[in-house]
């Protein structure tokens, strides 16, 4: 089975850069939107150089990842059958399920935003860039807590999560209204 130690490393690496394309993208996003509010040139100059950055990261580190990702972990499962009778790894696959929903949603916005269309607002964003660390947490405790893994105190866990992510936000804005530098 040394096989399947490469195909977890290989699998592992590429849910770490998928991740970083996913916490990065909406931060992208959050600037672009802001940009887009400047006067110009600084409008033009701005929106110009985050969409190329955005299409870097999104085609050439995100997407690809997010495939590499997806077929280790086909392979991890066909090598090891038995976990697809697991309920955690019922629950884990429900999880990614929700992150490529996640996933082809940061898509959108990302196509919206490479035509100029602004439909969402920086808070909306600041918020929707807190949804992948939400999924990160439920996944990384399915899979290291497995069958121990207590339901009734991880889903209160991930409300605690997006309740101080949601306090942290809120006070980030508040730093920020009172510093805009900040």
């Amino acid at each position: 089975m040394e096989i399947y130690n490469y195909i977890k490393s290989l699998h592992l690496i590429f849910v770490v850069t998928w991740f970083a394309g996913l916490f990065y993208i909406p931060r992208l996003f959050i600037y672009h939107i802001e940009a887009s509010q400047k006067p110009s040139p600084d409008k033009e100059i701005l929106t110009a150089q985050l969409k190329l950055m955005a299409k870097r990261l999104w085609y050439i580190i995100t997407w690809p990842s997010a495939i590499l990702c997806t077929l280790f972990a086909i392979w991890l499962l066909v090598l090891m059958p038995a976990w697809l009778e697991q309920p955690w790894m019922h629950v884990k696959l429900g999880f990614v399920a929700l992150l490529f929903i996640y996933h082809f949603k940061c898509h959108q916005i990302f196509k919206q935003l490479q035509r100029d269309e602004v439909k969402y607002t920086s808070r909306f964003m600041r918020i929707w860039n807190e949804g992948a660390t939400l999924i990160l947490f439920a996944v990384v405790f399915l899979v290291i807590l497995k069958n121990a893994f207590n339901w009734i105190y991880g889903v209160v866990g991930i409300f605690v999560l997006a309740i101080l992510l949601m306090l942290g936000i809120r006070l980030y804005k508040r730093i920020r209204d009172k510093n805009p530098n900040a």
